[in-house]
């Protein structure tokens, strides 16, 4: 990661968490918690990840933080209790995309932000395929990650909003702004 880091994500990084602004935050697979020390003053941010082990390193970097041992589709919160909601190379390693992204929904207030930093499936032809003949033994390496998945596509199909002026693309990579709607849309069947 340090090299990444060094060559460009962490600019990318800074972009994700600098831009929450104040209110909750919820930083969805804190992991070893590089972003939180990011955060900008007024935010106040809580940092989530289903591995206590590094969630303790994340604890090295950010001793004030409160941190949830958790898994992405089964978030620990109440309806609409985050203003923003971070995903830094999260959504290519969770075991159901579609479950944690409507988690992300309901914690998320109405018209909250989710702001992304994830690797995508890739557009071209070969790439795609390479992607997809390479997916099981990258998973298995890297603890869980699917370089195949279409990420804005599922973040679409959630129901967010894409931002077009805050996309950016870099080969497979992918930062972007995604937002709520104003208001919940209520699922209960009629009576």
């Amino acid at each position: 990661m340090a090299l990444l880091e060094r060559t460009g994500l962490g600019r990318w990084r800074e972009w994700l968490a600098c831009g929450t602004g104040s209110g909750r935050v919820l930083d969805l697979g804190c992991g070893t918690g590089r972003n939180l020390p990011l955060f900008p003053h007024g935010a106040r941010a809580v940092g989530i990840d289903p591995c206590r082990e590094t969630l303790g390193k994340a604890r090295r970097r950010a001793p004030g933080v409160p941190l949830v041992c958790a898994r992405a589709e089964e978030l620990p919160f109440r309806d609409g209790a985050f203003e923003t909601v971070v995903s830094g190379l999260v959504l290519c390693s969770v075991a159901d995309p579609p479950r944690s992204l409507a988690e992300v929904r309901r914690v998320l207030r109405p018209g909250g932000r989710l702001r992304m930093l994830e690797h995508v499936r890739a557009s071209g032809r070969v790439s795609a395929w390479l992607q997809d003949r390479v997916q099981p033994a990258w998973t298995w390496a890297t603890g869980g990650c699917h370089p195949n998945r279409d990420t804005e596509a599922a973040v679409a199909a959630a129901g967010f909003t894409i931002d077009p002026s805050t996309r950016r693309a870099r080969g497979d990579m992918r930062r972007l702004e995604a937002h709520m709607p104003m208001a919940r849309e209520d699922t209960r069947p009629d009576p």
